[in-house]
Formats: C-alpha cells, sequence, structure tokens
C-alpha cells in the first residue's frame, strides 16, 4: 500500500472520530429542543393567539420543514455514497479472495513441478555417475592396451590387423560414452535452470499472495469504518425524520388554529372568505378568486346551502322548506342518501331536516353546504379532508367547504392557474364534463374570477 493511501486511509478515520462527538451532541440538543416544543404543543399550549402571529409562525415552521427535508435529502445521498463504495469494497475484497485463492493454486502447482524436476535432477545425476563409471572403465581399458608391448600384442593378437581394430572400436565406445555424458551433463543444467525459474516464479507468486492479503485486509479495514460511518448516518436520518415529523405536526397544528380564527359560524364576510380562500390556496394551489367564483356560483359563498329537505329515504323525495310543499327527486336514493344518512348520523344532526339543495330542471338535488357536493363526492374526498383538517370534516362549514371545494377543483387542473384549466375545472365542478350544453356556467364563473381578482387586489393595497 502506498504512503498516500494509508494516509488518506488515517485522515479519514481521524475526521470519523472528530465528527462523532459534535454529532451526538448536536443529536441529543436536537432531542431535547424538538420534544420539549412538542410537549408544550400536546400540553395544549397555544402559541400564537392572532392571524398576524399565526402566519408568521407557519411560516417560520414550514421553512423548518424545507430546512429538515433539505438535509433528509443530503443525509440520504451520504448513506448511498457509503453503501455503494461498501458495495463496492465486497465486490474488491470477493475479487481478492479468488485472487489469493488462484495465487495458492499456482503455488501448489509450482511446488509439485519443483518436485518433480528435482526428482528428474536426482535421476540425471545418477546417470552421469553410471555413464562416468562406464567411461572410466573403457579409458582403463584402454590404457592398458597402450601399455602392451609389439611382443605382447603379437602373442595376445592372432594379427595386427585384429589389433587395430580393437583399439578402433575401443576408441568409438569412448566417443560415444563422451557423447552420452555431455548430453546428460546438458539435461541436467537444463533441469536445474527449469528448477531456478520455478523457483523464482514460487517466490514472485508468494510476494503478490502477501501483497493481496494485506490489500484485502487493507479493504476489510475501510469497509468496517464505512459501516460504522453509514450507520451514524442512518441514525442522522432517523433523527432528522423524527423531527421533520415533529415540525410538519406543528405546522398542522397552526394551519388548524389559522382555519379556527378564520372560520365562521354563518356565511363569511367578503374579506373572511378571501381570507380563508388565500389559506386554502397556500395549500392546494387554486387561486383564491377561482375559489370564491365557484363558491359564489355555488352558494353565493355559503348564503344559499339548499331549500330543501329530504323525506324519503327509499325514494328520494322531499319537500320545500318554506312552503312545505312535496318535491320528488331531492336526492338520489341509491348514490347519495346511504351516504347523506352516515354523514349526518356522524355528525349527529337529524337526516331530515337538515338543509340540502332541490332538484333543477334536470337531474337529481341533494347537494350540501356552500361547496354544493353530492354525499357521494364528499364521501370520496371525506378522509383527505380530515387529515388536513385534523377533526370530522363537516359540508356545511364554511371553512370544511372551501377546503373541500379547493380540494376538487386542484384534482381537476385549476391548480395549473391558467384560463383553459380553470375553465374545464369549473365545468367539471357543475355537471362532470366539459359538455358545451353547460358551458354558461364555466363561462360565468371565468367572468366572476376576473371580477374578484380586481376586488382582492384593491383590498391588499389598503
Amino acid at each position: 500500500m502506498s504512503q498516500e493511501q494509508t494516509k488518506d486511509i488515517q485522515a479519514f478515520v481521524f475526521r470519523r472520530k472528530a465528527f462523532l462527538l459534535p454529532f451526538l451532541l448536536f443529536v441529543f440538543a436536537l432531542f431535547f429542543v424538538f420534544n420539549a416544543g412538542f410537549l408544550s404543543a400536546q400540553n395544549g399550549e397555544i402559541e400564537c393567539q392572532t392571524m398576524e402571529e399565526c402566519k408568521e409562525l407557519l411560516a417560520r415552521y414550514e421553512k423548518e420543514v424545507s430546512d429538515w427535508e433539505i438535509k433528509i435529502e443530503k443525509t440520504q445521498q451520504e448513506k448511498n455514497t457509503l453503501a455503494n463504495k461498501i458495495s463496492s469494497l465486497k465486490q474488491k475484497i470477493s475479487k481478492l479472495d479468488v485472487e489469493i485463492k488462484k495465487s495458492n493454486v499456482m503455488i501448489k502447482d509450482l511446488n509439485l513441478q519443483i518436485k518433480d524436476t528435482g526428482e528428474s535432477i536426482t535421476e540425471t545425476e545418477k546417470q552421469v555417475g553410471e555413464q562416468r563409471e562406464q567411461l572410466a572403465a573403457l579409458l582403463r581399458v584402454i590404457a592398458s592396451e597402450d601399455k602392451k608391448t609389439i611382443t605382447e600384442i603379437f602373442l595376445a593378437e592372432d594379427t595386427i590387423a585384429s589389433f587395430f581394430r580393437n583399439m578402433v572400436a575401443l576408441e568409438k565406445i569412448n566417443v560415444r560414452t563422451y557423447e552420452t555424458l555431455n548430453k546428460i551433463k546438458d539435461l541436467k543444467l537444463s533441469l536445474e535452470e527449469q528448477k531456478d525459474k520455478m523457483e523464482g516464479e514460487k517466490d514472485d507468486l508468494e510476494k503478490v499472495l502477501i501483497i493481496t492479503k494485506l490489500q484485502k485486509e487493507e479493504a476489510s479495514k475501510i469497509k468496517t469504518e464505512q459501516e460504522v460511518v453509514l450507520k451514524e448516518t442512518k441514525g442522522r436520518e432517523e433523527v432528522y425524520q423524527q423531527n421533520l415529523a415533529i415540525t410538519k405536526q406543528k405546522a398542522a397544528e397552526i394551519r388548524t388554529r389559522i382555519f379556527d380564527i378564520i372560520g365562521v359560524a354563518e356565511a363569511p364576510t367578503f374579506g373572511e372568505a378571501v381570507e380563508m380562500a388565500k389559506f386554502v390556496s397556500s395549500l392546494t394551489g387554486v387561486r383564491p378568486a377561482f375559489l370564491l367564483a365557484v363558491l359564489t356560483q355555488e352558494s353565493n359563498i355559503g348564503k344559499n346551502v339548499g331549500q330543501c329537505y329530504l323525506k324519503d329515504s327509499k325514494t328520494g323525495a322531499g319537500t320545500k322548506i318554506t312552503s312545505g310543499n312535496s318535491v320528488s327527486k331531492v336526492m338520489n336514493p341509491k348514490r347519495d342518501v346511504p351516504y347523506f344518512l352516515q354523514i349526518t348520523k356522524e355528525l349527529g344532526v337529524n337526516s331530515y331536516e337538515t338543509p340540502v339543495s332541490c332538484p333543477m330542471s334536470f337531474g337529481w338535488g341533494g347537494a350540501m353546504g356552500p361547496a354544493q357536493f353530492i354525499p357521494a363526492t364528499w364521501a370520496l374526498y371525506k378522509d383527505r379532508l380530515e387529515k388536513i383538517l385534523g377533526y370530522k370534516a363537516n359540508p356545511w362549514k364554511v371553512k370544511d367547504a372551501f377546503m373541500a371545494a379547493a380540494l376538487y377543483l386542484s384534482d381537476y387542473g385549476a391548480k395549473k392557474q391558467n384560463y383553459t384549466a380553470e375553465w374545464k375545472a369549473a365545468m367539471i365542478y357543475f355537471s362532470g364534463s366539459t359538455n358545451a350544453r353547460y358551458r354558461f356556467y364555466g363561462d360565468s364563473v371565468i367572468a366572476l374570477t376576473k371580477k374578484y381578482e380586481k376586488e382582492i387586489e384593491a383590498i391588499e393595497q389598503y
């Protein structure tokens, strides 16, 4: 491992240790501050009394929510980066394991080859010895022949020719023996060179094996350290998530408080309606002027919430509130009556003395409250409303109706805040479609929107 790598690792460990203590103190402080605030909220302390105080506090909490979300996103990126590095190190360690196993096999194979070569060298040395003995015996015979006198040669051999043939034969044997001996010597030298080469390769391989093992140990060490940092990072994320949840809850409480301050039991003044529309707009993206225009078209912003009572749940028939005259088709018995009975039961009001819209010249009546939701549609939005409001939603309550209408319009495109999107959303709000037959409604809402834009602008200037 290089000195630079060693320094990097030491610096990494130092940074991790240096970070840990401040981090723990930071977590403790956050835990104390936020839990203290959370407990105070749980104990019923109201943190704002006026609209201005609540809006200022809400803006602060919304900024804190944004800050926590940024921290969480950054921490998640750090976590993902560390997880990727750890995964890469695991792969590197696995690769090094394979290389170590491969090196061990190669070393074992070389050991076997070196052993076989050593045995061959031993066998060759034995052959060299045998050839040397044979050569020595021949040399002794030749020397013995050379010492013979002419008389001994004539007495021992039949002819001179025979003597010379013997000498030539001995010389030939002597030459072949030398040649064989030289070949065996060359073979021995070759085997020794091979053995030396294999032993060199073995030494090199053993050095590589040592380096590989050190690399594996270093990678394992870094992996362990990064796993510790990853665990700490996950811990930070959990703390941030908890703080985000607490801050969101506080923001939701302040929104409810604002709504409570704005809320009115009866039809609101235009100023009150503007404040409610502006607040609802901040949550849904529906422009205040457009929302007010739709609610004006539906109920004159809560002044006309229906002139009929349901009287027969089986047929949907009812009566006029002012005259008591019978009216058919007050409420669709299959689509809406079961939801209406459930809604009024949960709110603790009399189902047959609660005002709903009378039928028009076509279709059914039965729309409820300032937003004029039919019961079946209200049932679709009930859970979302109650999650935002923090209490049981009431279609006859002005602020609940504002929120319900805005959610519906937002779902059908009004949050885009352009003419086409708002016109289509208004048409769907009225008839469930953009049928040109009902164009008068969409056109009327757009005209009212332009009027309210100017009036809201005038209010805000003074």
